[in-house]
């Protein structure tokens, strides 16, 4: 609906109850208020369920377990909006490692695990054909009873695109680290459908994670494009803002909002 201004309201923007002032070409309109819809979908609502558990068992604690998780705090590193170190508090911490315990199968802890430290994965090899998305890394540690292994990825994205690390987010449930290729592409394929010819590149970013201590690797990126050839020395690099040896990385960082 157009309106003609007043003399007291020569212009007018912006939305007030359930109606919006717009201006469109020299138009001045009247138009209901839109809300739009919000969803999730399942991988979010996942995060967001482990955060509203968290949030709910730290209330939980005693005045001794909180002192526990913010001495323990103190000497561990979080990560700034523009990506330097920064302080983090206990609630923080034991929000990065225990939601890394809930996504590997546990059960949240009380008190603060010992931390250990989580190398980065080894590079990996990956075949990406119509057929098949085979996963594999060239070595595996000695160890790996406790070990996860969390692979992200992007949606498949054109030729021209040169970096979509960010848009990477889960797929499937972190996997068990295993010698050997595995097939990764029903996961795949079930969130993001197959790749074809207009969308051929896949950007990938995995790491280790703790299951019992919840701490986190650094990340490994990796880009795959279909039918080619990806050789496992000639890929990403580690991004060590991703976590590191300092009790996990950051929840945020695993994007599961795609």
């Amino acid at each position: 609906m157009k309106y003609a201004p007043s003399i007291a309201f020569e212009e007018m923007s912006g939305s007030a109850k359930g109606v919006t002032a717009a201006k469109a070409k020299g138009r001045k309109y009247l138009r209901n208020r839109g809300y739009g819809k919000k969803t999730s979908t399942a991988s979010q609502s996942t995060v967001k369920g482990i955060f509203k558990q968290l949030s709910q068992s730290w209330k939980n604690l005693t005045t001794a377990q909180i002192s526990a998780w913010n001495n323990l705090a103190q000497s561990q590193a979080g990560r700034s909006i523009l990506g330097n170190a920064a302080k983090i508090s206990g609630l923080n911490l034991y929000q990065r490692l225990n939601f890394w315990i809930i996504r590997c199968g546990g059960n949240a802890v009380a008190n603060p695990p010992a931390l250990v430290g989580v190398d980065a994965p080894a590079a990996c090899t990956v075949q990406l054909t119509e057929q098949e998305f085979k996963f594999g890394l060239i070595s595996i540690p000695e160890n790996v009873a406790n070990l996860r292994l969390v692979i992200e990825a992007s949606a498949p994205t054109s030729r021209g695109v040169s970096n979509a690390f960010d848009k990477a987010s889960a797929f499937a449930d972190p996997f068990s680290v295993v010698a050997g290729a595995m097939d990764i592409k029903a996961a795949y394929d079930n969130k993001y459908g197959a790749p074809s010819a207009g969308r051929t590149k896949i950007f990938l970013r995995y790491f280790f994670v703790n299951a019992v201590t919840g701490e986190k690797s650094a990340d490994i990126l990796k880009e795959v494009e279909l039918g080619q050839t990806n050789d496992p020395f000639n890929e990403g690099q580690q991004n060590l803002g991703g976590g590191g040896n300092n009790g996990g990385g950051n929840p945020g960082d695993v994007n599961d909002e795609g």
